[in-house]
């Protein structure tokens, strides 16, 4: 049977970027994805390019590599993957000070304007203004996820890589074992998203890599226009990464769920004319768990419709997936001490601007070249 260099697991964004960019320098790259249909993180993405979040000089660096890396990728990937730019308009709760709100984001490389109520609903008019005491905006980047994903697929078998959808059923030192055969490689690479902490477990691999259940709604093409991405400038999700990580063990116990779950209300319109509204997310520790998604998406309409009061009842689909976290916001990148055939590249905070560039260092690592921000990440 034939052997590989490497074996990525996960075709989302991060393991089809990954598996591209490894078969592009030469390595023989198989890219194992269990479904032919996406249902991962990336599918239910906003597929928003926070540029400007950059609030360390690493991260600031690679916002700024993936700005450039955006410009090219779709004539390098020969592929339409959406790219523009738009309005981000963080809105401000009508119970919160808007300038102590704007002075949290100083830390950023490039700080949102804070806005009144008024210049709020004068860049986008579907604000409720009796919901909010201010916004703030920055220009933000935007591309279809799924996409571009399937680009970085296409481009990647053009390039030589194979791809087979097969369940990965346990990680071994020499490949993997999935639902249809046996694959041997030299290494292994797990971009499994939320399900990477417990397919590592079939090794006797422990990891801080954490997930939540995340969910949306969307919407068929409409006639209601978004103008702007539209999230909540104080986001409740930092909140639940730091309170849920902080007893490694609770995620090892199917069923706990570490934290109440939260709602971060905001919407994004594809060029198409969908919505995906979100976003609730759940901290359970079982990747399998059950979701009410009848009483979910009560609470996804009623949130989103006090804020953006025009997409409360559109038509749409309920959608749920898992997002996998790290810990501290810091990804996991790198073979795993005791293991060093398998590696994890996993756990970004703000993955469709960090993994286009971390990706192609990571392959320029992996083919025996020094690299100074793979060796920063490491785990």
């Amino acid at each position: 049977m034939k052997t590989y260099d490497w074996i990525v697991v996960g075709g989302g964004i991060t393991g089809a970027a990954l598996a591209y960019e490894l078969a592009k320098t030469g390595l023989s790259v198989l890219l194992l994805e269990q479904y032919s249909t996406s249902q991962n993180a990336t599918r239910s993405s906003y597929g928003g390019l926070a540029y400007w979040s950059g609030t360390t000089p690493l991260t600031r660096l690679l916002c700024e590599e993936a700005i450039a890396r955006y410009h090219i990728l779709a004539q390098e990937l020969d592929a339409d993957i959406q790219f523009r730019e738009l309005d981000l308009l963080l809105t401000i709760s009508a119970d919160s000070d808007p300038e102590a709100t704007a002075a949290s984001y100083n830390h950023f490389a490039i700080p949102p304007r804070l806005l009144s109520v008024q210049e709020a609903c004068e860049l986008e008019p579907l604000l409720n203004r009796e919901a909010i005491s201010g916004a703030l905006t920055v220009k933000h980047g935007h591309i279809h996820p799924e996409k571009t994903a399937q680009a970085y697929i296409q481009a990647f078998e053009r390039a030589g890589g194979e791809i087979q959808i097969s369940q990965v059923l346990q990680v071994l030192q020499d490949g993997v074992k999935t639902t249809t055969a046996t694959f041997h490689s030299a290494n292994v690479v797990i971009c499994a998203g939320g399900l990477s902490r417990q397919l590592l477990k079939s090794a006797g691999i422990s990891i801080k890599l954490y997930f939540t259940h995340a969910e949306i709604i969307e919407t068929p093409p409409v006639d209601v226009r978004l103008r702007t991405l539209v999230m909540p400038a104080n986001m409740q999700w930092f909140q639940l990464e730091a309170e849920s990580t902080k007893v490694d063990a609770l995620w090892d116990e199917f069923g706990n769920e570490l934290v109440p779950p939260i709602l971060d209300a905001g919407a994004i319109q594809f060029q198409d004319g969908s919505i995906r509204i979100g976003q609730i997310s759940r901290a359970i520790a079982d990747p399998h768990a059950n979701v009410n998604s009848e009483v979910s998406e009560k609470w996804l309409r009623r949130s989103a419709g006090q804020i953006l009061p025009a997409l409360e009842n559109l038509p749409g689909t309920w959608y749920h997936c898992l997002v996998a976290f790290g810990n501290n916001r810091l990804p996991l990148i790198g073979a795993i001490p005791g293991f060093e055939s398998v590696h994890i590249f996993s756990g970004f905070s703000n993955p469709l601007v960090v993994v286009p560039p971390l990706a192609k260092h990571f392959a320029n690592f992996a083919t025996g070249n020094k690299d100074e921000i793979i060796t920063k990440i490491l785990v």
